[in-house]
């Protein structure tokens, strides 16, 4: 199988630099430019089912790549991004002042973020990695070789996942390449001999070259 994972758009949040997390922001003029741009480039491919985040800016971002696929979307909460609960709305600015350690800690220290109420990146890490696993399980129990599936959903959740595939540490979660909007990356899974391998194809955009762990 070949899982798909899409970023969404820009939206009007990421243009202000303010914290989304799980809160809604929805897609601006150049996120659906960006979504639309990727649906020709993709066009050639057929997907046997494709998920989707259940966040509003996902759900656009999906319209946008897939205006005419009749491929059924499941929009799944488990897709959705780290739940920053009391950052979210804030600007990126403001918490840079109000809450230095934290903030230092989300962008350059992922391993140490900790939040009250909110995700650590190592909870959304495991959330992202029991959702693709349900996913695999459920195509790979059709019998069927060569599945393409599509997973629309979040940055962070998209980089924390390629993380655990890569075999990097957390403390390594935002290092390059960046996955900017509408980035395509692919995961191939595939079975010998009874063993199952995961294998990075294209991060955000790029072929995948491993780099040092």
């Amino acid at each position: 199988m070949e899982l798909h994972l899409i970023r969404h758009g820009e939206t009007n949040w990421n243009k202000e630099r303010r914290v989304q997390g799980q809160s809604d922001s929805h897609l601006t003029d150049l996120g659906i430019q960006q979504a639309k741009e990727l649906g020709q480039r993709i066009a050639h491919l057929e997907f046997d089912k494709i998920y989707c985040s259940s966040s509003l800016r996902t759900r656009q971002t999906a319209e946008h790549v897939f205006p005419e696929s009749t491929t059924q979307i499941d929009y799944l909460d488990e897709l959705r991004e780290i739940f920053l609960g009391p950052w979210e709305g804030l600007l990126y600015e403001d918490l840079a002042q109000s809450e230095p350690d934290s903030h230092r800690h989300f962008w350059e220290q992922p391993h140490l973020f900790r939040l009250s109420g909110a995700e650590s990146f190592f909870e959304l890490q495991q959330r992202a990695i029991d959702a693709v696993a349900q996913i695999e399980i459920t195509h790979r129990a059709d019998s069927v070789s060569g599945r393409k599936v599509a997973i629309v959903s979040h940055g962070a959740l998209i980089k924390s996942y390629l993380c655990h595939v890569e075999g990097r540490t957390m403390d390594q979660l935002w290092a390059p390449p960046r996955m900017h909007n509408c980035a395509h990356s692919i995961v191939a899974f595939s079975s010998d001999d009874g063993t199952n391998t995961t294998n990075i194809l294209q991060y955000a955009d790029e072929p995948f070259i491993k780099g040092p762990s």
